[in-house]
């Protein structure tokens, strides 16, 4: 019914910038919220950054002033840039859909497939 596509992943070294991309499909009437969350090797996914349909934003503490999440309502659509990374910010970057009305159905979450960033020293 609806996906999430991503893109924007990659390789960059310390103090770099990427920016990630993703894209809902499906037929929607509304998203409440979407997100990037990332999960690094050993540790639990945790939330970067997400952002409403009305533009409240919230913000892992360790990547505040470093990244800036937008969204695109009428593309369904959110961006992650990130700026200045260090190396404890790689991980696989997921997005997140929450409370997406789609044809007569409501999906609490959705999840894309993932999209891995490194970051070298």
């Amino acid at each position: 019914q609806v996906q999430l596509v991503e893109s924007g992943g990659g390789l960059v070294q310390a103090g770099g910038s990427l920016r990630l991309s993703c894209a809902a499909s499906g037929i929607i009437f509304s998203i409440n919220a979407m997100g990037w969350y990332r999960q690094a090797p050993g540790k639990q996914r945790e939330l970067v950054a997400a952002r409403t349909s009305g533009g409240s934003t919230n913000y892992a503490d360790s990547v505040k002033g470093r990244f800036t999440i937008s969204r695109d309502n009428a593309k369904n659509t959110v961006y992650l840039q990130m700026n200045s990374l260090k190396p404890e910010d790689t991980a696989v970057y997921y997005c997140n859909a929450g409370g997406v009305y789609v044809g007569s159905s409501y999906l609490r979450d959705v999840w894309g497939q993932g999209t891995q960033v490194t970051v070298s020293s």
